[in-house]
C-alpha cells in the first residue's frame, strides 16, 4: 500500500495525503459495485430520474467548495472552477430529464408479431479520467453510464485525488437521498506504480463491463490493448491537437477573441482547445498581431484571485516538457512573438506564448501542446489552409472562420475530426456527441450517443 499526494500547483505546497487502497480493498469495491449493479439494472426510470436531479442539487450546493478543490489540487482559475461545476450540474439535470426518451425501445416494423430494440446496461463502467477537468470528465461518463443502469468505477488522477473524494461523496449523497446503492459510484485509489497493473487486472475482471477512459495516446493504447484482449468495450476521448482556421473574409477581431478563449482556457490544458491557429496570408499580419497582443495582455497568477486568466500548469514536469517543445520548435525556426518560458518564482507557471513562423515539421505543429503555447502557421489559399488543417495524426475538434458559411463548410469537411464548429470555438456539450477520430481516440460522450455507448443494444423478435 502507498500513498497519493496533492500539491498546489501554484505554491508546492502539500494539501492532502491519502493511503491507496490494497488488492483486497479493490476487489471488495469491484465486487460491491457489481451487487450494485444487479439491483440498479432493472430500477425504474423514475428513480435513475430522481437520483441524477439529487446529484445536480448537490453539485449546485457545493459549487463554490467543490470550484475551491479544483483550484487547489490543479491550479484552474476561480471563474472557470465555478463554470465547471455549474457545467456538471446542468448535464446531470440533462439526462435526469432526457435518458428515458434516449433509451426508449424503438418498435420496428417486422414479419414479427412484436420487434423492437431496447438498450440495456452493461454492468459496471471502468473510468481512467484525467487531472484537466476533475469534475466535469467524471460527471459526463458518470451522469449517463449510471443514468442507463450501470454502476461506475473511477480511477482519477492522483494529482485530484481530492476532487476524485469529493465526487464520490456527491454520488453517494445522491444515492442514499433515494435509497439507490451507495456502491453505484466508487473511487479507487491506485498507487502510481501500479496503475497498469491495476488497470489491467480491473479490465480482465468479469465483473467490469466497459472501460472508458480520457487521457493521453500512450495510456489509451495501454487500455485499448487490454481492452481488446479481455473483450471488453472502450471510449477512448485522447489528444488532441485542433486546427482552427482563420480565412482570407473572416471577421478577424471576433476570430481573435475566440482564439484566445479557446487556447487558453484552463491555462492551455485542454484537449480540446484550439492549438494550431491556420490563418490565410492576407490576413495573417493583421490577426497575429492582434493575436499576440490580447495573449500578451492575459493576467497570470494565483488561481484563487477572480482576475486571473491563467494560472499554473498542473505539474512542474508539465512546464519542463512545454519549455522543450518551444525550444524545438523555436531552434527549427520559429519566432516567439510572446511568451516563451517558464516564469521565474514558485509554482509551475508558464508564460502564455506565441509562436510564429511555425513549420509542419515542428514539434508545436506536430505534437500535442498542452499549456499555454499557441502555434500560428499561414496558409497561402483555402485549399493549402484545408491542407494543413487535416495534416495530423489527431481528430478531435476543427474550426473553422468565415464570413461565407458554405466556404467555411467546404474547408471543413477536408478536415478529419470528431466535431466541426463554424465561426465558433470547440466545445463539448450535453446535447451534442463528442468525441475524436484517428489517434484521438473513438466512441462518443454526451447526448444520446453517449449513452448509448453504456448499453447492450438488443433485439427482440416475437414469433407471430
Amino acid at each position: 500500500m502507498g500513498t497519493l499526494t496533492s500539491i498546489d500547483p501554484a505554491t508546492g505546497d502539500v494539501l492532502g495525503t491519502w493511503n491507496t487502497h490494497s488488492d483486497n480493498d479493490i476487489q471488495r469495491s469491484v465486487d460491491a459495485a457489481h451487487e450494485a449493479f444487479q439491483a440498479w439494472r432493472t430500477s425504474d426510470r423514475e428513480q435513475r430520474t430522481a437520483m441524477l436531479v439529487a446529484v445536480a442539487d448537490r453539485l449546485t450546493e457545493r459549487r463554490e467548495a467543490l470550484a475551491a478543490l479544483a483550484t487547489s489540487e490543479m491550479g484552474k482559475p476561480t471563474a472557470e472552477a465555478l463554470a465547471e461545476v455549474d457545467k456538471c450540474a446542468w448535464t446531470a439535470r440533462f439526462y435526469a430529464e432526457n435518458a428515458s426518451d434516449f433509451l426508449a425501445d424503438r418498435i420496428v416494423d417486422s414479419p414479427a408479431a412484436q420487434s423492437w430494440v431496447s438498450y440495456e446496461p452493461l454492468g459496471v463502467v471502468l473510468a481512467v479520467m484525467p487531472w484537466n477537468f476533475p469534475f466535469w470528465q467524471v460527471v459526463r461518463f458518470g451522469a449517463p453510464a449510471i443514468a442507463a443502469g450501470n454502476a461506475a468505477l473511477l480511477k482519477h488522477a492522483p494529482s485530484v485525488t481530492g476532487c476524485a473524494l469529493a465526487i464520490e461523496e456527491i454520488f453517494h449523497d445522491a444515492a442514499e437521498s433515494v435509497n439507490a446503492p451507495r456502491s453505484l459510484f466508487t473511487t479507487l485509489l491506485v498507487d502510481e506504480a501500479q496503475v497498469g497493473a491495476v488497470t489491467t487486472a480491473l479490465i480482465n475482471d468479469p465483473h467490469v463491463a466497459a472501460v472508458t477512459l480520457t487521457g493521453s495516446e500512450r495510456a489509451g493504447i495501454a487500455v485499448a490493448t487490454a481492452a481488446g484482449s479481455a473483450l471488453k468495450k472502450t471510449v477512448l476521448e485522447l489528444g488532441g491537437s485542433d486546427p482552427f482556421v482563420v480565412l482570407d473574409d473572416a471577421d478577424v477581431e471576433r476570430a481573435v477573441e475566440g482564439a484566445v478563449r479557446s487556447r487558453f482556457l484552463n491555462s492551455g490544458q485542454s484537449c480540446l482547445a484550439a492549438k494550431r491557429f491556420i490563418v490565410a496570408g492576407s490576413i495573417a499580419e493583421e490577426f497575429t498581431s492582434r493575436f499576440t497582443d490580447a495573449v500578451a495582455a492575459l493576467r497570470v497568477g494565483d488561481p484563487a484571485d477572480p482576475q486571473t486568466q491563467v494560472g499554473p500548469l498542473a505539474r512542474l514536469d508539465q512546464v519542463t516538457a512545454l519549455e522543450g517543445l518551444v525550444e524545438r520548435s523555436v531552434s527549427g525556426g520559429a519566432k516567439i512573438l510572446t511568451g516563451g518560458a517558464r516564469r521565474p518564482g514558485p509554482g509551475a507557471f508558464f508564460e502564455p506564448t506565441v509562436l510564429a513562423d511555425v513549420t509542419t515539421d515542428m514539434p508545436a505543429f506536430r505534437e500535442e501542446t498542452f499549456g499555454p503555447v499557441a502555434a500560428v502557421i499561414r496558409a497561402v489559399d483555402d485549399d493549402h489552409a484545408a491542407r494543413l488543417a487535416d495534416d495530423s495524426a489527431f481528430g478531435l475538434g476543427a474550426s473553422v472562420w468565415s464570413a461565407d458559411l458554405e466556404r467555411a463548410l467546404a474547408v471543413g469537411r477536408r478536415i478529419t475530426s470528431g466535431a466541426l464548429f463554424v465561426n465558433a470555438v470547440v466545445a463539448s456539450d450535453a446535447r451534442l456527441p463528442f468525441g475524436g477520430t484517428r489517434r484521438s481516440g473513438h466512441g462518443r460522450e454526451l447526448s444520446e450517443e453517449g449513452i448509448r455507448e453504456f448499453t447492450n443494444i438488443r433485439t427482440t423478435w416475437i414469433g407471430a
